[in-house]
């Protein structure tokens, strides 16, 4: 009878498990618009794009390996922000950087959808998810802060910029 639980117990895992990932469809380089600068060329390859879990949102994850190779790009990741939108500081990958991985998830709108120009105003309490929910027809940037290749006295933050400081966030299931 245990053996039986075991094994009904792990199919549902795994039928879980592929379910959370068919949410989205996934591309192992970086798949952004051409418009974006041109400086962000050689990211690419290093790069993955996820479309989902709903609208087909798009998700570009740029990880970096050294400081010099991400404070370089950080001036040409801030052009592709909506002006007003916000970043939001991590201090651990969410599932759209690798474990490990420290660096940069530009989060936009669906393909061919414009960017909503009425930004959402007022103060925020609720969970994180809901709050980057508001924000979904803007182009807002997920920042990995490790202190190392990612070090905030090292970078400017833009002016009139709202921040979201989540490092300090207790992570909840």
């Amino acid at each position: 009878m245990r053996k039986i639980l075991a094994f009904v117990a792990a199919a549902v895992l795994i039928a879980a498990g592929s379910t959370a990932y068919a949410l989205y469809t996934i591309a192992d380089t970086g798949t952004w618009p051409q418009s974006w600068p041109s400086e962000l060329e050689p990211l690419r390859k290093q790069s993955k794009s996820y479309f989902g879990p709903v609208l087909e949102a798009r998700h570009f994850a740029i990880p970096f390996e050294n400081r010099e190779e991400f404070e370089a790009a950080w001036p040409h990741i801030l052009k592709v922000k909506t002006e007003g939108a916000p970043i939001f500081l991590v201090n651990r990958p969410g599932h759209f950087l690798g474990k490990n991985q420290t660096g940069v998830v530009v989060h936009c709108p669906p393909e061919g959808q414009p960017l909503n120009p009425e930004l959402p105003k007022g103060p925020f309490e609720g969970n994180p998810h809901e709050l980057r929910f508001r924000w979904r027809g803007t182009n807002f940037i997920e920042l990995t802060v490790d202190g190392d290749i990612v070090d905030l006295n090292r970078i400017p933050l833009p002016p009139d910029t709202p921040i979201f400081d989540e490092r300090f966030t207790p992570v909840t299931q």
